[in-house]
């Protein structure tokens, strides 16, 4: 048998579903992006992506991954040799210190256990100690997508205010741009790194730089030399709303919906339901008698649950047998969690169902596999589920 009926159910915490909605946007027919219609809507992208970032400063749109958009956060900024303060909090945020590594950054990485996030204390205390004020940027990841760990950045914001520290506060939201709450303007972030394939709900090739006007002055007397990351490249030819390079048209267009069905919902509603569904999992796992990995509930994600697998190992072997039997994709453990743990994705366009299926294809697929575990996390979050909609 080749075919499977029915959806294949894409968990992962992203790639995220992309809906109907906007695949129909994208299959737009491809037009003209030096005309009229494409400059209506850029215009109505590049304004509408400040309000999901919640900020007044441009938003610059890259074609490329959120890879892209950390190095044009590095670029645009800094200065070969400078010190930053960045933090071990999973795999993604250790890919962003190599790649820091590799421009000739210093780097102070604080380690952790990856299963916690940022300590605002530890940002405090080490930017205190700064007394040359060396530490150019504080580099934190918002949402650490191999772990489910969320860092609390309005109270790290506070640590670096009550130093008088002058570092960039640069915040990758690359998994949480649109499922958690952010405020890049509030929290006098100067770098925000956000891509398109999460929260936004569209495919993977538009990465975004929400820049503060202390980041822009910074760009102006930086080092490094860069011409397709170069913000003002990009500023100058914004500022008629169009681009320096041909831009991803259809995917703009897909951006423009996914901002419509993001403000038809609400913001305020859309992170209430990803902490509704993020509760619901959570009683799932526990009623299995499984432990979650991140160990603070006021770090919990609302983006995805890390399962640890009893005994250490054996996530791969489970994660392959809920693919073949119950066509479900859950996310693989990475670095040094790898077969160690499993991650439920439950971002995007999600619904009750949607989750309550997800769920009961993980307790059939610990089953299957013969993972030690106890009966009636569906059952757990159904109950969790039900109540909050009396």
């Amino acid at each position: 048998m080749t075919l499977k009926s029915g959806r294949h159910f894409l968990q992962i915490p992203g790639p995220s579903n992309v809906p109907d909605r906007i695949l129909h946007a994208i299959a737009h027919p491809t037009i003209d992006h030096r005309g009229p219609t494409f400059q209506k809507l850029s215009k109505e992208v590049l304004l509408g992506s400040r309000r999901i970032f919640k900020t007044s400063d441009p938003v610059i749109i890259f074609p490329t991954s959120g890879t892209g958009a950390w190095e044009a956060s590095l670029m645009n900024t800094l200065n070969p040799g400078d010190k930053i303060l960045m933090f071990e909090t999973g795999h993604f945020a250790t890919l962003w210190h190599n790649m820091a590594k590799k421009f000739g950054l210093e780097i102070d990485f604080v380690p952790t256990n990856w299963r916690h996030g940022v300590d605002p204390q530890v940002v405090e205390d080490k930017l205190r100690e700064d007394k040359d004020h060396l530490i150019k940027s504080v580099n934190v990841v918002h949402n650490e997508t191999s772990t489910g760990v969320t860092s609390r950045i309005s109270e790290i914001r506070d640590a670096i205010d009550r130093v008088n520290h002058p570092a960039l506060f640069m915040v990758d939201t690359i998994s949480s741009l649109g499922s958690i709450d952010y405020r890049h303007e509030e929290w006098k972030v100067d770098v925000t790194i956000g891509c398109s394939q999460k929260g936004l709900m569209l495919p993977p090739g538009l990465g975004f730089n929400a820049v503060s006007q202390k980041a822009l002055e910074a760009s102006k007397n930086n080092g490094f030399k860069t011409h397709f990351w170069d913000w003002n490249d990009m500023l100058k030819a914004n500022e008629t709303f169009f681009y320096p390079s041909t831009p991803c048209t259809n995917l703009l267009f897909g951006l423009h919906e996914a901002i419509k069905m993001l403000e038809e919902e609400g913001l305020d509603n859309v992170f209430a339901r990803h902490d509704r569904f993020a509760e619901a999992t959570r009683r799932a796992v526990r009623a299995w008698g499984l432990e979650v990995l991140c160990e603070k509930p006021q770090e919990y994600s609302s983006v995805l649950t890390a399962v640890m697998m009893p005994g250490g190992k054996g996530a791969d072997n489970l994660r392959k047998v809920i693919l073949e039997k119950v066509n479900m994709s859950l996310g693989n453990g990475l670095g040094k969690i790898a077969d160690k743990v499993f991650r439920i994705g439950h971002l995007g366009d999600l619904n009750d169902l949607s989750l309550i299926g997800t769920l009961a294809g993980v307790e059939m697929g610990l089953e299957l596999a013969g993972v030690e575990h106890t009966k009636g996390g569906v059952a757990a979050a159904m109950e969790y589920l039900t109540a909050s909609l009396v």
